[in-house]
């Protein structure tokens, strides 16, 4: 089944735990807590203090994107945060592999994520190594933005590299997420979905949105 992931960067920040809740009791699968720290992408948001303070109004695996710089110096305070998954950049490591172990040893899952203009070729050594591959389907920074069609061949390849493989990796198409969009990334391979302004302010409520997101998701899986 397709995971749903709500991403906090379009709930209203005046009431985290209520949207938190919301969307657990609305079906999501995991939580998305997308860190930007301003340098690394245009936009600042949160960190532990934050994630730590909603942590207890979910029973979810959190998931954070770290959008930050030197991502190895956090790890263990989004850990003691509550955080499950940590996903990291390609393009903010000067070694990854070793922000990846750093992950591993805090006992949390570790994913890698890549921006649409970054080459599928420059993870592809570490792939046996994560748990998850974000593909970004728009820029880092904001929501809202449009679903970039571009990286669906992307989200194809990195698909026929777990499958060649045999090993078990998730595969999540983040950003521009709706029920236009969703079919095209799960057809292409996509096992994970990451919507923000799909589902917060979805007219028909948190709800209605991940079912219906669902659905189109499923329909057109790979």
């Amino acid at each position: 089944m397709v995971k749903i992931s709500p991403s906090l960067l379009a709930a209203d920040f005046s009431r985290l735990g209520d949207e938190v809740r919301k969307v657990t009791q609305a079906g999501a699968d995991w939580i998305h807590l997308d860190v930007i720290d301003g340098n690394f992408a245009p936009n600042i948001t949160f960190g532990p203090p934050v994630i730590a303070s909603i942590r207890q109004h979910s029973h979810l695996p959190f998931e954070a994107h770290l959008m930050i710089e030197s991502p190895e110096r956090y790890i263990q305070n989004f850990v003691e945060a509550g955080v499950d998954i940590l996903v990291i950049h390609i393009e903010s490591c000067r070694e990854p592999e070793a922000v990846i172990a750093l992950v591993k040893e805090q006992n949390a899952k570790a994913g890698l994520a890549l921006c649409p203009d970054t080459s599928e070729e420059m993870i592809e050594r570490l792939i046996d190594k994560v748990d998850l591959l974000v593909p970004m389907t728009v820029n880092p920074g904001f929501s809202g933005q449009k679903f970039i069609q571009a990286v669906v061949p992307k989200i194809k390849l990195l698909h026929e590299m777990v499958k060649k493989r045999a090993i078990q990796v998730d595969i999540e198409a983040d950003g521009g997420i709706n029920i236009e969009t969703a079919p095209l990334a799960t057809a292409a391979g996509a096992n994970v979905l990451v919507a923000g302004s799909a589902i917060f302010k979805a007219k028909e409520g948190i709800e209605a949105a991940i079912r219906n997101l669902r659905i189109a998701a499923e329909s057109k899986r790979t």
